[in-house]
Protein backbone atom coordinates (compact mmCIF):
# COMPACT_ATOMS: atom_id res chain seq x y z
CA UNK A 1 0.00 0.00 0.00
CA UNK A 2 2.48 2.00 0.54
CA UNK A 3 3.88 1.88 -2.83
CA UNK A 4 0.98 2.98 -4.52
CA UNK A 5 0.64 6.58 -1.82
CA UNK A 6 4.17 7.03 -3.60
CA UNK A 7 3.64 6.64 -6.83
CA UNK A 8 0.25 8.59 -6.51
CA UNK A 9 2.50 11.39 -5.12
CA UNK A 10 4.97 11.34 -8.29
CA UNK A 11 2.23 11.58 -10.48
CA UNK A 12 0.68 14.44 -9.11
CA UNK A 13 3.94 16.44 -8.94
CA UNK A 14 4.59 15.27 -12.32
CA UNK A 15 0.69 16.91 -13.21
CA UNK A 16 1.15 20.14 -11.31
CA UNK A 17 4.64 20.57 -13.07
CA UNK A 18 3.30 20.09 -16.20
CA UNK A 19 0.43 22.44 -15.74
CA UNK A 20 2.73 24.84 -14.49
CA UNK A 21 5.57 24.75 -17.69
CA UNK A 22 2.04 24.96 -19.88
CA UNK A 23 0.44 28.16 -18.63
CA UNK A 24 4.04 29.49 -18.42
CA UNK A 25 4.63 28.35 -21.62
CA UNK A 26 1.62 29.87 -23.26
CA UNK A 27 1.66 33.29 -21.49
CA UNK A 28 5.03 33.97 -22.43
CA UNK A 29 3.97 32.88 -25.96
CA UNK A 30 0.88 34.68 -26.21
CA UNK A 31 2.98 37.87 -24.78
CA UNK A 32 5.81 37.46 -27.62
CA UNK A 33 2.66 37.51 -30.17
CA UNK A 34 1.45 40.85 -29.15
CA UNK A 35 -2.07 39.25 -27.73
CA UNK A 36 -1.78 41.95 -24.82
CA UNK A 37 -4.13 41.32 -21.90
CA UNK A 38 -5.17 38.15 -23.67
CA UNK A 39 -2.03 36.30 -22.38
CA UNK A 40 -2.91 36.56 -18.64
CA UNK A 41 -5.97 34.36 -19.58
CA UNK A 42 -3.94 32.03 -22.15
CA UNK A 43 -1.71 31.81 -19.14
CA UNK A 44 -3.94 31.37 -16.33
CA UNK A 45 -5.77 28.80 -18.25
CA UNK A 46 -3.03 26.75 -19.04
CA UNK A 47 -3.12 26.10 -15.25
CA UNK A 48 -5.55 24.42 -14.74
CA UNK A 49 -5.69 21.94 -17.17
CA UNK A 50 -4.30 19.92 -20.34
CA UNK A 51 -4.04 19.37 -22.64
CA UNK A 52 -7.23 21.23 -23.70
CA UNK A 53 -5.91 24.89 -23.17
CA UNK A 54 -2.60 23.82 -25.75
CA UNK A 55 -5.36 22.18 -28.30
CA UNK A 56 -7.41 25.66 -28.27
CA UNK A 57 -4.05 27.67 -28.09
CA UNK A 58 -3.39 25.88 -31.41
CA UNK A 59 -5.99 26.42 -33.63
CA UNK A 60 -7.58 30.07 -32.37
CA UNK A 61 -3.93 31.74 -32.35
CA UNK A 62 -1.17 29.50 -33.64
CA UNK A 63 -3.05 28.28 -36.66
CA UNK A 64 -4.56 31.93 -37.44
CA UNK A 65 -1.69 33.36 -37.08
CA UNK A 66 0.34 30.83 -39.51
CA UNK A 67 -2.84 31.53 -42.35
CA UNK A 68 -1.69 35.64 -42.95
CA UNK A 69 0.44 36.12 -45.47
Amino acid sequence: MNEMNESSIWIIIAAVVLVLVQGTWLFLDARKRGLGKMAWFWGIWGSTTSPTPLIFYWIFVIRKNRRKP
